[in-house]
């Protein structure tokens, strides 16, 4: 039972102070008899909360940064008009800054025997799993003076998927992919490429292309062309460790990777190669494996959504040794991880020529902006030292880049802006020099 504002309002003009209203009806009837005959009435014809049916309909899944509607259906089952205010309450990431009061809360009238729906709007700020939390239903009488209040369980989850905001970069890669794809004339004859077709000769093309024996039936010189061999396997490896959790800028590390990684994925699916995910950091989080072109990006956007980074240092070795057992066979291997000296030179370098006598292999990692202005500062001693520890860590990556190309990996290095679209660059470059 609640005392509303109106109730209070009638108990200070009959002089009754309110502070001095005991729980229960004795305190009331003591005090101020008419006043206590209203609010009885009025909560006997509240319509009670525990007798409501509330159901669950709408989104269940959202990219981050769009909003989700998630729509709750109130049916009124007793003999009395609900007049009612309720509270819709979720996880405050699902909302963006001051929307949560507004957004959440209702007012809803529902005749006996009918329902009524409300639709809450959701403005996620992180990925993951958001869960709805109890519905909070104030129901009034007639007058308003006194209110029956209760709370229902109504479970509902909206899956917030990555925002993938790199996919402005896919139609320029996709153009790219066409030209090394034989539809226009590819210079680069790389080990392992395809034989695609013959055309006549054009200056400034590779002589050792020159197709002899069909020149010698034709009237002009022919040249052949190349296109990338299809159907190789790509599996991503998200590291999930300690190093993922350092912010850039208003994000995690892990949130770039992921970006990056699903530009890849729709690349190289529209490639026609296979791809994989695996995220590890001392054990499996996700695993994506087999699924059809089609499929693919749906099926890593969905198993990306819950990942968040663990605070443990990833174990490199048994990462290794399951990337081993995922690809059996020879594969272009992604791994997003950190280019800091100490996981790399610790945990990675030890295992990683186990992995490059059979894959070909390529790092990625998001590097900190905040690091180039740093060494850009000037003008006062305090900018000079942060200059000079903006070059100290610069400098650390270039080296831990070095080992790693020593050891034949590809790496890219990059902000989250660019990764994305360096990561891809890289692929495309590979792929045409048949090296996949």
């Amino acid at each position: 039972m609640a005392l509303t504002g109106r109730a209070a309002l009638l108990a200070a003009l009959g002089s009754l102070p309110v502070g001095l209203l005991e729980p229960g009806w004795a305190g009331l009837l003591a005090v101020n008899g008419p006043l206590a005959l209203a609010c009885a009435c009025d909560y006997a014809l509240a319509a009670p909360v525990r007798t409501l049916r509330l159901d669950r309909s709408g989104d269940t899944s959202v990219r981050l940064g769009d909003p989700a509607d998630v729509h709750l259906t109130v049916t009124n089952t007793g003999s009395r008009p609900l007049r009612a205010r309720l509270r819709d309450a979720w996880p405050p990431s699902s909302w963006t800054a001051g929307a949560e009061a507004a957004a959440s809360r209702h007012r809803v009238t529902v005749p006996p025997g009918e329902r009524r729906m409300v639709t809450t709007r959701l403005h996620p700020t992180r990925r993951g799993d958001r869960r709805a939390d109890r519905v909070t239903i104030r129901s009034y009488g007639p007058l308003g003076l006194l209110a029956r209040q209760g709370s229902h369980d109504v479970p509902w989850t909206v899956r917030v998927l990555p925002e993938f905001a790199s996919r402005k970069h896919l139609p320029s890669k996709l153009a790219r992919l066409r030209e090394l794809d034989g539809r226009t004339s590819v210079l680069t004859r790389g080990e392992g490429t395809e034989f695609d077709s013959l055309r006549d000769y054009s200056p400034g093309d590779d002589t050792r292309s020159i197709d002899w024996r069909a020149t010698a039936r034709r009237p002009r010189v022919a040249v052949r062309t190349w296109r990338p061999e299809r159907d190789r396997h790509i599996l991503i490896c998200l590291d999930t460790g300690r190093t993922s959790a350092g912010r850039v800028g208003d994000a995690p590390r892990l949130d770039a990777a992921m970006d990056a990684a699903l530009l890849l994925a729709a690349l190289a699916s529209r490639a026609g190669d296979r791809v994989d995910l695996l995220a590890h950091d001392r054990r499996v989080r996700a695993l994506v494996q087999g699924r059809a072109a089609r499929d693919v990006l749906p099926a890593l956007v969905n198993a990306m959504a819950p990942l968040e980074p663990e605070l443990v240092e990833t174990d490199a070795r048994t990462m290794v040794s399951t990337i081993l057992t995922s690809a059996p066979r020879r594969s272009l291997v992604v791994l997003l991880t950190s280019l800091d000296a100490a996981p790399i030179e610790e945990g990675l370098l030890p295992v990683l020529p186990q992995l490059t006598q059979r894959h070909t292999v390529l790092v990625a990692s998001v590097a900190d902006p905040h690091i180039e202005s740093m060494s850009a500062s000037r003008g006062s001693a305090a900018a000079v030292y942060e200059a000079a520890a903006g070059a100290q860590a610069r400098e650390q990556r270039r080296r831990t880049a070095d080992q790693l190309a020593r050891h034949g990996v590809t790496v890219v290095d990059a902000v989250p802006d660019q990764l994305a679209p360096a990561l891809a660059d890289a692929y495309l470059s590979l792929k045409a020099a048949g090296r996949l």
